[in-house]
């Protein structure tokens, strides 16, 4: 008697082979764009002692003064008419369905053909708005800070810690460098690659707000969320180590709405429509840096940014304050475009929408003794 061939299994594991070796080929090519040489700690610049004294008395100046509602907002609908939308909702909500926008594009666009994955999770969510503790009717300030290694040596800490919302990147830390970056963090964002492995960088009450790449960071985050454990397969789309628990509770997950990306890189920044493309981005994506900036408008009344810059012309220079990773590791990825970047946080600053307190982008203060 002839056996029937077990079809169904066997296009279900050569499903699993080829996408294991996608994911494979996938951690490393990224591998590959970012590894870098190590950089001297020594070539960081001197920080001038008067310098890091007129950093820290412009903070103290804009803590100081009267803050002004509605601020951010109103400046970005006058700088990007008819490209930023003042009612833009940060954070997914389990209402998410009405906003067709959403699901236009794909990841980190759009959730396009994930709608089921995001209705699972938003069913583990239970808030949705910023943290407990904030008064709604207050005047609330931001600040959105940056792992660049212009923050050594400022001691801008004590600073950073009085501003309302405090907005923290990926892995940045917070232990060890207190004195330059402080320690209060409001907010935590990141994609899952991004997220801290140590769990002494997660703050009290704060929030962890995900931001969402590829199908897999659905599962990731959901994982995170239920305290379960990612299966081992599946980290294999991850092209670096991802967090194993996030030690928050499930009212502290936030999930970030596409539509600040989308709104940051094909509105405002003016990146190509995405298309299909069978590896990677058309440069086309923004930083989590310039995105949490275009959060903050929607979140704060007032909004200011430190630890922002690269200098591309110094590749040998170290590119964060935590590392010894080299500038002109930027110069090889193919994700950002960080030169627009420049040039529309530039833009910000110039025309007094956000203040720079590190002067990396543009130093406002330089030549300034008073606000």
């Amino acid at each position: 008697m002839k056996m029937k061939r077990p079809s169904g299994f066997l296009k279900g594991t050569c499903k699993h082979v080829v996408l294991i070796v996608i994911g494979l080929c996938f951690v490393y090519m990224v591998k590959i764009s970012f590894d870098s040489e190590e950089c001297d700690m020594a070539r960081i610049h001197y920080v001038n002692p008067e310098h890091a004294k007129k950093v820290q008395k412009y903070a103290e100046q804009i803590l100081q003064a009267q803050c002004r509602s509605s601020f951010v907002k109103k400046e970005m609908g006058r700088l990007f008419v008819d490209k930023y939308n003042m009612n833009s909702p940060p954070f997914i909500r389990k209402d998410i369905k009405t906003q067709e926008d959403v699901f236009k594009y794909e990841p980190p666009f759009g959730f396009h053909k994930l709608s089921g994955k995001l209705e699972e999770l938003l069913e583990l969510l239970p808030e949705y708005g910023l943290p407990e503790g904030l008064p709604s009717n207050s005047c609330r300030r931001c600040v959105v800070i940056g792992s660049g290694g212009v923050l050594r040596g400022l001691e801008l800490g004590y600073a950073l810690n009085q501003f309302d919302i405090v907005i923290r990147l990926n892995n940045a830390p917070v232990q060890g460098y207190a004195d330059d970056v402080g320690n209060k963090t409001t907010i935590r964002m990141t994609y899952p690659e991004g997220a801290p492995l140590s769990q002494h960088e997660y703050y009290p009450n704060g929030l962890f707000v995900a931001v969402l790449f590829k199908s897999v960071d659905f599962d990731w985050i959901q994982a995170m969320v239920k305290n379960e454990t990612l299966p081992l397969w599946m980290r294999l789309f991850f092209w670096k180590q991802v967090a194993e628990k996030i030690p928050v509770m499930p009212k502290q997950f936030r999930i970030l709405n596409p539509i600040i990306i989308k709104e940051t890189a094909l509105d405002i920044l003016e990146y190509p429509e995405p298309r299909p493309k069978f590896w990677g981005w058309d440069k086309n994506v923004p930083t989590i840096g310039v995105t949490a900036v275009v959060l903050a408008t929607h979140l704060c009344d007032e909004v200011s940014l430190a630890g922002f810059g690269y200098d591309l012309n110094q590749p040998n220079t170290p590119l964060h304050y935590y590392d010894n990773l080299c500038m002109g590791a930027m110069n090889g990825q193919t994700m950002h475009n960080v030169t627009t970047e420049t040039k529309f946080l530039q833009k910000l600053i110039k025309e007094g929408v956000v203040r720079d307190l590190s002067g990396g982008i543009y130093c406002d203060f330089c030549r300034k003794t008073s606000l």
